[in-house]
């Protein structure tokens, strides 16, 4: 098997079994080319059968010698990954060579996130006396009380809400189908807006069971919802910078800190690996020694 032919069968593999987006599938084989090409330019002419761990150390060193940040390194180590766990599957390689391959190390930013009272502060600027007024209200609330990312609010079809059961019905990255809980006070804010608001908008026939509308009755865009966040804010005087994103990260923080289940986070939240939500556990400690330095008799602020 050649570079090229591999390469075709993981593009193949990456739309038909992972079902990833074009430009997941495109960064994927853009780091499996840049190794290719790396061959190449050492003069080492090896098929991707025939690879084995120092190949690939010598790659990560060159990427360091030419300064690639640790974040791209990781990027690149982690589509190489794929790429041989996809060699494996097809039974063309029975060793991984990028078993021992380590990651570099990165620095892990916490997410900026909300407090129930910042939360608070941005919905008592939307007006509802304003029809519209209901649908923003609606959009905080789901955003905040469903930790959705942008893209599945605006996907969100009033067909997969189920009021009597208290869930919805999310399609997350990949077309992956999650159900999620709703609280009773975010459906009925999310109900008031169909019923009373949306009801009345001479609505697109494309978008019938599109839940969230802008005046047109079309699909609201990604674009509206964080312009809506970033208005509400300055509103509010919040001076953190927040997006959409920014309440799934409050909602998942609210989750840990209050005692909840990781691997329960994890599938609300619809992470593929348990890793990716293992950074809430940091925020919860974070949480935890603040709590200890405010309040604990033994802690300097608290002897001060």
């Amino acid at each position: 098997m050649d570079w090229q032919s591999a390469r075709k069968g993981f593009k193949q593999y990456l739309m038909l079994e992972k079902s990833l987006s074009a430009n997941s599938i495109e960064a994927y084989l853009h780091d499996v080319l840049k190794f290719e090409n790396f061959l190449i330019s050492a003069n080492t002419p090896v098929g991707p059968l025939a690879i084995e761990y120092n190949h690939l150390l010598q790659f990560v060193s060159s990427l360091t010698k030419i300064g690639v940040a640790a974040t791209s390194q990781a990027r690149m180590i982690s589509g190489l990954r794929a790429f041989y766990k996809f060699l494996i599957l097809e039974d063309a390689l029975t060793n991984d060579p990028t078993q021992n391959l380590e990651l570099p190390r990165l620095a892990r930013k916490l997410p900026e996130v909300l407090s129930k009272e910042e939360i608070d502060k941005m919905l008592n600027q939307i007006d509802l006396s304003k029809p519209m007024g209901h649908r923003d209200q609606a959009i905080i609330e789901t955003l905040y009380g469903c930790g959705l990312r942008v893209s599945e609010l605006t996907g969100l079809n009033i067909s997969e809400i189920y009021s009597k059961e208290e869930f919805i019905k999310v399609h997350g990255k990949g077309n992956k189908e999650r159900l999620v809980p709703i609280a009773k006070s975010v459906l009925k804010v999310l109900n008031r807006y169909i019923n009373e608001t949306r009801v009345h908008l001479k609505v697109n026939k494309k978008f019938s069971d599109t839940t969230f509308l802008n005046h047109f009755g079309n699909g609201l865009s990604r674009i509206s919802v964080f312009k809506l966040i970033k208005v509400l804010a300055v509103k509010a005087g919040i001076q953190k910078n927040i997006s959409p994103h920014t309440f799934r990260h409050s909602f998942a923080t609210s989750l840990v800190e209050g005692g909840a289940d990781l691997r329960a986070v994890q599938q609300m939240l619809g992470h593929e690996s348990i890793i990716t939500t293992e950074i809430y556990t940091h925020l919860d400690r974070k949480f935890l020694k603040e709590t200890i330095a405010l309040y604990h008799p033994r802690s300097k602020r608290g002897r001060a």
